[in-house]
């Protein structure tokens, strides 16, 4: 998965950036108080995105 459209995903499910680390992006969900860190990649592997998306608490990608 591309890390615009995944972005995009975490976005339009009410999460925002918390933070820019070195090598990753900390997004947090205001709602429920989550965090999780996005790894800056060329390419975001699908398993990275499901964890990414149960660590927020939001739908995984794909689904709705």
């Amino acid at each position: 998965m591309k890390p615009r459209d995944f972005l995009q995903h975490l976005t339009s499910n009410g999460c925002s950036l918390l933070r820019e680390g070195a090598r990753h992006s900390w997004w947090h969900n205001p709602a429920l108080g989550n965090r999780s860190a996005v790894p800056r990649h060329t390419e975001i592997n699908d398993h990275l995105a499901r964890k990414i998306c149960r660590d927020l608490g939001i739908t995984e990608p794909g689904q709705r």
